[in-house]
């Protein structure tokens, strides 16, 4: 498996990584813990674009979703290197749904890696917290509306966010995580005015 970037200094492109782990997954079925042991000391922004892309497909998205808010949250307080609990870990995912999600989105992933490189540095810790921060309430977002193809947006800013953390792309991140207040905002929007709404409903005559 590629090597950490921080041990060879540069950065290895997410759709390569991908790739690698599409080619070495085990027939059948993989689990958390095969992945981050397959992906050693690489950053979250690789286990958040993995579970993004499957958070974007359906029949998965529903435990995709919840696992994000892990690594999320483990960004917010600062740890090095994403920990799943041992249950979670070793729970076992179908390999076959998720390597046609992987293969789709690895074309797409080389394209996008034609414009997203490292520019804009930011700083390291705040970048770290603030993405987790946005992956933490675009994951709440995604797993508390059940609604047909509702996962596809929060699933695809969350991807974007993770490829130019990933990348250390300041610029595009700045854009995903734009986007990502835009949606959340319009999502309060929606549920103000339907809370307002049955608040006039329930008023008397």
């Amino acid at each position: 498996m590629t090597q950490n970037r921080s041990d060879t200094g540069a950065i290895i492109p997410a759709s390569v990584i991908l790739q690698e782990l599409h080619e070495e997954a085990p027939a059948g079925q993989i689990t958390l813990d095969w992945l981050t042991s397959s992906l050693h000391k690489q950053s979250f922004g690789l286990i958040m674009l993995v579970l993004a892309i499957a958070a974007a497909a359906p029949g998965i998205c529903m435990v995709a979703g919840p696992l994000l808010l892990i690594p999320a949250f483990q960004m917010i307080i600062g740890r090095h290197a994403p920990l799943f609990p041992r249950w979670i870990a070793a729970r076992p995912l179908p390999t076959q749904h998720l390597g046609a999600v992987v293969q789709r989105a690895i074309p797409m992933l080389r394209y996008l890696e034609r414009t997203i490189y490292p520019r804009c540095p930011t700083p390291p810790e705040m970048t770290k917290r603030v993405v987790g921060i946005a992956v933490m309430l675009l994951s709440a977002r995604l797993v508390l509306t059940p609604i047909p193809f509702s996962n596809i947006v929060p699933a695809l800013l969350i991807g974007l966010i993770s490829l130019a953390y990933l990348e250390e792309d300041g610029f595009v991140l700045s854009i995903g995580l734009l986007m990502g207040l835009v949606v959340l905002a319009v999502d309060l929007g929606v549920v103000w005015e339907l809370f307002h709404g049955a608040k006039l409903i329930r008023l008397p005559v």
